[in-house]
C-alpha cells in the first residue's frame, strides 16, 4: 500500500522560506510525484512536480521561488520555497498521480 507522509509545515513570515518533506513508502523503483496545495475556501491547485526522469514542472505562481528535489533511494521528496507570500498559505500535499495516492497534508501559514 502506497503511503505518503508530509512534514515541515508551520508559520513563516512573508519573505521567508520553508522546506517540506514527503516520505514515500509502499512502492518500488522510481515514480512521478507532485505537490499540490489548498488555500482556505479555494480548490486544490498544482504547485510543482518531478517525474521519474527528473523533469520538473512548476505552477506560474511559484516559478522561480520553488525547488523540487528528491532522494529516490530513501524515498524522500522535498519542496523548498523562498520569498514566501501570504497567498502561499494553505495545506500542502504530496501525491503520486499514477497511484492516486495523497498524503494527509501539512499546513503552511505565511504571515504578512
Amino acid at each position: 500500500q502506497v503511503q505518503l507522509v508530509e512534514s515541515g509545515g508551520g508559520l513563516v513570515r512573508a519573505g521567508g522560506s520553508l522546506r517540506l518533506s514527503c516520505a514515500v513508502s509502499g512502492i518500488l523503483g522510481n515514480y512521478d510525484m507532485a505537490w499540490h496545495r489548498q488555500a482556505p475556501g479555494k480548490p486544490r491547485e498544482f504547485v510543482a512536480s518531478i517525474d521519474a526522469t527528473g523533469h520538473r514542472k512548476f505552477a506560474d505562481s511559484v516559478m522561480g521561488r520553488a525547488f523540487v528535489t528528491r532522494d529516490i533511494l530513501k524515498k524522500l521528496e522535498f519542496l523548498e520555497m523562498n520569498t514566501l507570500k501570504p497567498e502561499d498559505t494553505g495545506v500542502y500535499y504530496c501525491t503520486l498521480p499514477e497511484f492516486n495516492a495523497w498524503g494527509q497534508g501539512t499546513q503552511v501559514t505565511v504571515s504578512s
